[in-house]
C-alpha cells in the first residue's frame, strides 16, 4: 500500500472514530502491515494537510483525533441552541486544585478552598471521568489521593499535565485556583469528530460555568 492510501484510511478512521485511536491502534487496520514510524509520517503529513481548514489533527493524551478549531465554535454551537452543560464555581474550582496540586485528598482541597467540600461534588468529577483515586495518603484514615484521568487531557485536547495553562505563582492558592478554573482552555473543549459522519456537533460542545457560586 503506497503513502496516499495509507493516509486515506488513517483520515477516514479517525473521522469516523468518536474516540482518540493511538499509533498501535491505527496499526491494526493495516493488519500490521504498516510499522508504527510509517503510521506516524502519515499522521504528521495529514496535519499539515488539515492546515487552513475548520477542523484540525490532534494529539492528546490516548491518541489522535481530528476536532474542530477554536474559531469554529461560534458557528457550531448554532446547531445546538439549546444551553451547554454548566458546572457550578466549586466544582470548576475543585477540579483545577486537583489538575494543579495533584495528587491530593479531599482535606487538601478543602484547606485551599476554606469551606466543606460536599461528597456529590467529587462524585460529579468522577463520574464525568475527569478524576479518579490513585491511592492513599499513609496517614491517619488513609484519605484517598485524588488526580486528574486521561479523559481529562483529552477533553481539554492536551497530551500532558506540561501542557496545561500555566499558573503566575502560588503565593496566593486560592486566587490562583479560581483563575484556573475561570481559563476558557480548562471549561471548554472542541468538537470531536463522531462515529459514522454524523453531524460534527451531535456529541460535543462547550461547557460553561454555572452563574450559582
Amino acid at each position: 500500500m503506497d503513502r496516499v492510501d495509507i493516509k486515506r484510511v488513517i483520515e477516514t478512521a479517525l473521522i469516523c472514530h468518536q474516540q482518540p485511536l493511538a499509533v498501535s491502534e491505527l496499526r491494526v487496520l493495516f493488519a500490521g502491515e504498516v510499522d508504527a514510524q510509517a503510521i506516524q509520517g502519515a499522521l504528521r503529513e495529514l496535519q499539515d494537510d488539515w492546515i487552513g481548514r475548520g477542523a484540525e489533527l490532534v494529539q492528546v493524551a490516548t491518541g489522535w483525533r481530528v476536532q474542530s478549531r477554536a474559531e469554529m465554535h461560534v458557528y457550531l454551537e448554532r446547531l445546538r441552541p439549546e444551553k451547554a452543560l454548566k458546572y457550578s464555581r466549586a466544582v470548576l474550582e475543585t477540579l483545577a486544585i486537583v489538575a494543579y496540586r495533584q495528587p491530593v485528598t479531599r482535606g487538601d482541597i478543602e484547606e485551599i478552598r476554606g469551606v466543606t467540600i460536599n461528597s456529590s461534588l467529587i462524585k460529579q468529577l468522577e463520574e464525568r471521568g475527569w478524576i479518579e483515586t490513585v491511592g492513599y495518603r499513609e496517614t491517619v484514615g488513609r484519605p484517598a489521593l485524588l488526580a486528574t484521568t486521561r479523559q481529562f487531557l483529552d477533553d481539554l485536547g492536551v497530551r500532558s499535565l506540561e501542557e496545561l495553562p500555566a499558573l503566575e505563582g502560588y503565593v496566593q492558592p486560592v486566587a490562583a485556583e479560581t483563575r484556573a478554573a475561570s481559563d476558557p482552555k480548562l471549561i471548554s473543549r472542541p468538537c470531536v469528530a463522531p462515529v459514522q459522519g454524523a453531524d460534527m456537533a451531535a456529541d460535543a460542545g462547550p461547557f460553561a460555568v454555572a452563574e450559582s457560586t
